[in-house]
């Protein structure tokens, strides 16, 4: 390799100066010499004095020196055993690295008195830039303390080759070594560009081409690094750089340039290994503000940097995903009042600088003392690069990464920077696609749940829903609080199996079908019967576990059906936790006519209830016991006086989620104020009203509610009037006394829910009722019963009870059709009797 080098120069020493760690002198680092030849260079140049490679490195200029001019310089130059000086030697002395860098210096000796000629002036002027990027990749201490497992070359390992493209034929003359690194046969090599194309990687060609092709030459400089298939396969990169000479009349003649081996410039293993963490990380980022995690936690530690950024490009708006340090004190003015809440959202206009980095679309990358505006110098002090994120042919966003301190950039980093930018940009990208599906599920999931719970009388129901945060991000798990008659609440929660927009479509249609079967006021067995029945009938292949509790508010009685779900879990006043023993049927939608027993449970006051999904207590790195056992442990410590808190408690430690998780927590409190209620049944006589009106004044008068009687009175007589006229069969009047608030409420046989005039004649004799009903009452409605339905109006009171009233109404035994003697007794002091189960 040795004769290659001086070959290739065509001079009889090469050697390279680096600059010392001190910045004071020049250091000779490496020395090639002809063979038998005795030139000797000095060992070191101090900066201060005056020498052909000083003054080169200072002026940052090629020096080409001829005898006479080498001789005027004194004793600095080569020398020989023999002689101090030596006469009718030519010096090249070219400075390495450029933008004001600095490395060292390149110089060759040449043994003719004439001097160097234009045409090798021009080969080593290229070849120089291959030495410096490898004293740049090396660094300067490789060389001046030399290893044989340092990534850099040396003069002896650098392989360089030449040639000279004639314009006029489009002929190349290339060397032996241009012809070995393409890996092509001197013999098979006929002089033309398409045989050099032809081992180029095909993605590399345009890019060539745009270089060799005589149609495209411009005159100037062009470097480019491609790729290239050796005949062994192996992918070999390669670097170009050549320069354009051009004639009298400015028309370029032919192009001289050297191709070198660069593949040592690539990422090192160190290098691959953090792509490959940053890669890894980025696969998992589901948000854009994952995203700016990543990149801050795979370039912020191992580049050493001070700052990084990373925002997306909204219009002329940074929206600003990431930063660290996150304090605004540690970033310039600019960013700081441009602090929305979380993080800033500076105008990219402000940054002239980044505007023209993010237009380029190109990594940019500043040295310290880059005359930089001062909201890009204060990230960067020591050094900053842009990188301008690529995604779908175009810039999604900008990486920003400062240095407090000088920071040397070299190629290998510069490489690094633009494959991370890639892999950024796509990833922003995939998470902005992601945000908008997550939008999308939790959106079509909160339509399909409950907007609010209900307030309820003696208890509080709080409720979570988590999507899972795997794969689609809307599943099958529901939830929902029904309020029922006779101060009853049902309490449902349930799965349908998958993660769809078929399970979603599933799960609403159940808890529509629940919520209509408990309304009419079926027993829980016969609730989830239904539902069952309706899920099988659906034909689909998805199936839904359930667990269903009928609650009476009054007395905490509680009856519980479960189709294959989870158990409920208590926790009693005193602290203890159970996990209830529900008797279970099959999931809703197998079997058709499958059972579901119900089992019957107490809760005093102080009671917590918790009906959850498996979400919450069984994964893939979760047993479902130990995940019951740690829900309970939750339930045990937590403080029942927050039911809120308790569900935070219960789903603490859920950030990362293959499954749903819904939760439904009743907090059972007792009411301070039992309701009191009568009722009485109406016979169909031409005086009903009447009694009916008698019987509600006794009630009232006995619950000391004088001040309500007029209006209960009146709002009576028009709902046991519509019942008479318009239904045939049995009516009841039924009287509920709350705390705060007094329900007349009848039922009657008919299923036909009434409807409201929108206007009445005043001539018409009838159709005022349900107006009149309300006007008086506070609200009013119909619920669906089995086998008919119920109207009713509540009427608030002027002052709320603190205490039942003593004593049962009075009883009266209205008279019968004429002769019969026929009687019914009321039955408002014997209370409501418990519905029985029925299918």
């Amino acid at each position: 390799m040795t004769g290659h080098v001086l070959t290739f120069t065509g001079t009889a020493v090469v050697a390279v100066y680096v600059l010392d760690a001190e910045g004071a002198e020049l250091r000779l680092a490496e020395t090639v010499r002809s063979a038998g030849g005795s030139y000797a260079l000095p060992a070191r140049y101090g900066l201060s004095g005056r020498s052909p490679v000083t003054d080169a490195f200072r002026d940052g200029r090629p020096l080409w020196l001829t005898p006479s001019e080498l001789a005027a310089y004194g004793p600095t130059g080569p020398t020989t055993p023999e002689t101090p000086t030596t006469p009718g030697v030519s010096l090249g002395v070219l400075p390495l690295g450029g933008d004001g860098k600095g490395l060292g210096c390149l110089v060759v000796v040449d043994e003719s008195p004439g001097g160097i000629d234009a045409d090798r002036r021009g080969f080593i002027e290229l070849y120089a830039h291959h030495v410096a990027a490898g004293v740049e990749a090396a660094g300067p201490e490789a060389l001046t303390q030399p290893h044989p497992d340092l990534p850099g070359p040396t003069l002896d390992r650098l392989r360089v080759g030449s040639f000279v493209l004639h314009l006029g034929s489009g002929r190349i003359t290339a060397d032996t070594q241009v012809l070995d690194l393409f890996g092509i046969a001197g013999e098979d090599f006929d002089g033309r560009v398409e045989t050099l194309l032809s081992v180029t990687v095909p993605d590399d060609v345009p890019a060539l081409m745009s270089v060799l092709e005589p149609d495209a030459l411009t005159s100037g400089t062009a470097q480019l690094e491609f790729r290239i298939r050796r005949p062994n396969g192996e992918l070999r990169w390669l670097g170009l750089r050549a320069q354009v000479e051009t004639g009298p009349d400015g028309t370029p003649r032919r192009m001289l340039g050297v191709v070198a081996e660069t593949s040592y410039l690539r990422p090192r293993a160190d290098e691959v290994s953090l792509v490959q963490r940053l890669s890894a990380a980025l696969a998992g980022a589901t948000t854009v503000r994952d995203v700016g995690r990543a990149v801050v936690g795979a370039l912020c530690d191992p580049l050493g940097a001070g700052r990084v950024a990373v925002a997306e490009v909204q219009a002329e708006q940074l929206v600003v995903a990431v930063l660290a340090p996150a304090e605004p004190a540690a970033w310039p003015e600019l960013w700081r009042s441009a602090w929305r809440s979380e993080w800033p959202e500076p105008p990219s206009h402000a940054l002239p600088t980044l505007a023209e980095a993010l237009r380029e679309g190109q990594v940019s990358i500043w040295p310290e003392g880059s005359a930089l505006e001062p909201g890009l110098a204060g990230i960067g002090p020591g050094g900053l690069a842009v990188l301008p994120l690529p995604a779908d042919g175009r810039i999604v966003g900008v990486c920003l990464i400062g240095w407090e301190r000088r920071h040397e950039f070299g190629p290998e980093e510069r490489s690094l920077l633009t494959a991370t930018a890639g892999l950024v940009g796509q990833a922003l990208v995939r998470a902005h696609a992601l945000d908008a599906e997550h939008e999308l599920a939790t959106m079509l999931q909160r339509s399909l749940l409950p907007r609010k719970l209900p307030e309820l009388p003696g208890g509080v129901a709080v409720t979570r829903y988590l999507p899972a945060t795997m794969g689609l991000e809307v599943g099958g798990d529901w939830y929902d609080v029904i309020p029922l008659a006779d101060g009853h609440v049902a309490l449902v929660i349930g799965d349908v199996q998958g993660h769809s927009a078929a399970a979603a479509t599933i799960m609403g249609q159940m808890r529509t079908a629940i919520r209509a079967y408990a309304v009419e006021g079926h027993p829980p067995d016969v609730v989830v019967a239904h539902a069952n029945r309706l899920l099988v009938g659906m034909e689909t292949d998805l199936f839904a576990t359930c667990c269903y509790a009928d609650l009476d508010m009054e007395e905490g009685e509680a009856w519980f059906v479960r189709a294959g779900h989870i158990q409920p879990l208590l926790r009693h006043p005193d602290g203890t936790t159970e996990e209830l023993d529900v008797e279970g049927g099959p999931p809703l939608g197998v079997v058709a006519d499958a059972e579901f027993p119900m089992t019957a449970a107490g809760l005093s006051s102080g009671t917590l209830l918790a009906l959850v999904t498996d979400g919450l207590v069984e994964s893939a790195r979760l047993d479902l016991d130990d995940g019951v056992r740690q829900a309970r442990q939750a339930l045990a410590r937590a403080d029942p006086a927050d039911p809120g808190g308790v569900a935070d408690e219960l789903l603490g430690g859920h950030s990362r989620r293959d499954d749903d998780v819904a939760l439904l927590l009743l907090r059972y409190d007792g009411m301070r104020v039992r309701p009191t209620r009568a009722s009485w049944t109406v016979w169909r006589l031409p005086d009903a009203v009447m009694h009916a009106r008698r019987f509600t004044a006794r009630t009232l008068r006995n619950w000391g509610l004088a001040d309500e009687l007029d209006v209960a009175l009146l709002v009576t007589s028009e709902l046991v009037t519509n019942a008479l006229v318009h239904t045939q069969g049995e009516v009841r009047l039924n009287l509920t006394l709350t705390a705060d608030r007094l329900r007349i409420a009848v039922n009657d046989p008919s299923p036909r829910t009434p409807v409201k005039p929108a206007t009445v004649d005043w001539e018409a004799t009838g159709g005022r009722g349900l107006l009149l009903i309300e006007a008086m009452s506070q609200t009013w409605g119909s619920v669906p019963l089995s086998g008919g339905k119920q109207v009713w109006g509540e009427l608030s009171l002027s002052s709320p009870r603190e205490e039942p009233p003593s004593g049962p109404p009075p009883e009266e035994l209205p008279e019968g059709p004429a002769g019969t003697g026929a009687a019914r007794q009321p039955e408002g002091a014997r209370g409501r009797r418990r519905r029985r189960p029925r299918r």
